[in-house]
């Protein structure tokens, strides 16, 4: 199978069976989601969302949340992985919002990646979440089904290198999209530790599956 089929395979399968795939943050404004994301590194989106209605209800903008400090933060996403840090990068974050971008959240990825606890996947989420852009965010997730699958050779090494090569060979309207895909299926069926191959419509064009299953008992 060339690289170009197994790309449509994938985006034939899902466009069929997971069409409107999104992120599963919750979240109402743009700002909810910037807070949902950083709160989401190394961290499970339903602890976010056990997390998130009290922050957002104690500070619905910017402003409010500019105007507090670390420690009020701290008590409210105390249970989140890394509180103290997140605690820091929220403040200062909302700061540098209220202060830079007139308390809007920018829509450049260059822009998002200079505010506190914004990296490149958080960026590349907000921009294609937000605003429809076609920018890949390369999770865990992401970074091993992508291998996994095939769709990225398995000499990538980083985040960066799948992104290029994923980027490289989807079509610009599925890129954003094909994130969750990925995101998806890698935290419901393509676990790290142990795939739920059996159980996966994917193993057609899989290459951990072919590798795998031609192994001797």
């Amino acid at each position: 199978m060339t690289t170009k089929e197994r790309y449509q395979a994938f985006i034939d399968y899902f466009t069929q069976h997971q069409p409107e795939a999104t992120t599963e943050l919750t979240y109402e404004n743009p700002f909810q989601l910037l807070l949902a994301v950083i709160l989401s590194a190394q961290c499970t989106d339903k602890r976010v969302n056990m997390v998130t209605p009290a922050l957002f209800e104690a500070f619905p903008t910017p402003m409010h949340m500019a105007h507090s400090s670390s420690e009020e933060i701290f008590s409210y996403i105390k249970s989140i992985s890394y509180p103290n840090n997140k605690a820091r990068h929220l403040l200062n974050m909302a700061r540098m919002v209220v202060e830079n971008f007139s308390g809007v959240i920018p829509e450049q990825v260059e822009a998002l990646q200079k505010l506190p606890g914004v990296g490149r996947k958080t960026a590349h989420v907000i921009a294609s979440v937000l605003y429809n852009q076609p920018k890949m965010a390369v999770d865990t997730h992401v970074f091993r089904v992508s291998k996994r699958l095939g769709l990225v050779h398995a000499s990538a090494k980083t985040p960066l290198a799948a992104e290029k090569q994923l980027v490289r060979h989807l079509p610009e309207v599925y890129i954003a999209k094909a994130h969750h895909w990925l995101i998806l299926h890698g935290r419901y069926v393509c676990l790290a530790r142990k795939p739920k191959c059996q159980a996966c419509a994917l193993t057609s064009f899989c290459c951990y599956f072919a590798q795998t299953s031609a192994r001797p008992g």
